[in-house]
This record gives C-alpha cells, sequence and structure tokens, in this order.
C-alpha cells in the first residue's frame, strides 16, 4: 500500500491515500486491504480511536480516520491521533468548516468559469443522484459544491472543485448534473465516452485540506497530482 504521510504532529495526521485503495471493509467478509489496515499496521494504539464504522452490520475500527474517500479517488484525508483531536475534528466536518479541494478532469467544458451546484443527493434505488421531478429520492440531503475552472483543453477541463458537504459521491453526481462527468469514472460517465490518452481510472484526486488543530491553529495541507494523473495532463497539452 503506497500510503505517505503528508503532514503529522502529537494530536493528527494526514495521509495521503492512493487509488484503489478502500478506506474500511464493507462487511465482514470483505478481505480487501484498507486504509485502517495501513493505520493500525503502523499506529497499533489507534485500534479505539472514534467510534467504529458500521459496514453492513459489521462494525469496522475507525483507526482514527475522521472522513472517507471513495476506493478510486487518490489524495488527503485526516487522522485523529486521540478521540479528543477525533471528536474536536469531526465537529468541524459536521459544521462544514474544514475545507477540502479537489482536481477532478472532466468531459467539455461548463458554460461559466466558476460555479455552485446545489442539489438535494439521495438515492434511486443502489444509486446516487440529484433530485429530478417525479423521482422520489430515498435518505435525501442537503448537497453543496463549489467550482472553478483552472485549466482548459480541447476536449477536457480541469476542475478545482470544493465540495461544502460530504455526500457520497458527491462530486461525482454533481458533476455529472451540469453535464460535466468526471474522465474515467465507470458509474456516472456515460458507457462509451473516451477517455484521455492514459488514464485509467477516475480522475479525482483530494489535494488540499484546510482546518482547525486542537491548539487553535489554521492549516492547511496540500500534494501534488499523482504521477499517473500528471501525465495525463501532460499528454493533453
Amino acid at each position: 500500500m503506497k500510503v505517505s504521510i503528508a503532514y503529522e504532529d502529537a494530536n493528527l495526521m494526514v495521509l495521503n491515500k492512493p487509488t484503489g485503495l478502500i478506506v474500511h471493509q464493507k462487511n465482514e467478509t470483505d478481505n480487501q486491504l484498507s486504509l485502517v489496515d495501513w493505520v493500525l499496521a503502523h499506529y497499533p494504539a489507534l485500534a479505539d480511536v472514534g467510534e467504529p464504522f458500521i459496514a453492513s452490520g459489521f462494525k469496522c475500527p475507525r483507526a482514527g480516520i475522521v472522513h472517507r474517500l471513495d476506493k478510486e479517488t487518490s489524495g488527503l484525508i485526516l487522522v485523529a491521533k486521540t478521540n479528543e483531536t477525533f471528536s474536536f475534528l469531526k465537529k468541524q466536518f459536521q459544521g462544514h468548516t474544514i475545507k477540502k479541494s479537489y482536481y477532478a478532469l472532466i468531459y467539455g467544458r461548463p458554460k461559466e468559469g466558476h460555479g455552485t451546484i446545489d442539489a438535494p443527493m439521495g438515492r434511486i434505488g443502489l444509486k446516487r443522484t440529484i433530485r429530478q421531478d417525479g423521482e422520489k429520492l430515498k435518505d435525501q440531503k442537503e448537497a453543496v459544491t463549489d467550482w472553478a475552472i483552472s485549466k482548459s483543453f480541447t476536449d477536457y477541463t480541469l476542475l478545482d472543485v470544493s465540495p461544502r458537504t460530504g455526500r457520497t459521491h458527491q462530486i461525482r453526481v454533481h458533476l455529472k448534473s451540469i453535464n460535466c462527468p468526471i474522465a474515467g469514472d465507470s458509474v456516472y460517465a456515460p458507457k462509451g465516452w473516451q477517455k484521455p490518452t492514459g488514464l485509467t481510472r477516475l480522475f479525482l484526486h483530494a489535494y488540499k485540506l484546510s482546518f482547525t488543530t486542537p491548539d487553535g491553529k489554521s492549516l492547511t495541507v496540500e500534494c501534488d497530482l499523482p504521477d499517473d494523473l500528471q501525465k495525463v495532463l501532460s499528454m493533453l497539452q
């Protein structure tokens, strides 16, 4: 597991998760390696930090991990080293005061240079979606995403995206809702749309986290695009 540490102090750390790694097991029989496994292997004392994940009725140790990223999404994820820090950071997520920034390469180009997508999300069957006329969503919740163009290419656009809320698949669903699905998205992009040369996965990377530490300091942690995504952009130049 090519996990790296982007920042660390006595109370918390920010990990850089590679694509293809789940954060925690989805049920008791799931034997995929996870970020929880990595944390417990390197920081066994974090086993009881944070309440357990409940995955299909199975209690999985949280190991201090405060939030989640999709399996195919790479980038920064926040881990608390104590229960006090976990509660402190969790309140920031609940209050939407932690800013998360992502790079997403999308098909096409939005009409404007920046914007906000305010569209409640829920499920129709098992698929996440926004509210649509005539269709009743399950588990409907508020969802707001800010975006701005970072760089334009002939057939694609690199967006800087900041979700204000943290719904499952929020960025992917919201960008699809404005007809700009993320390149390499096997779930929400239309089937058969050509991916950029060299892209083998979802082009979504969590590159920046800004939050307040337990000692009251404002902290911003950033990481570079992974090599595979950087090569894709280089080939689009």
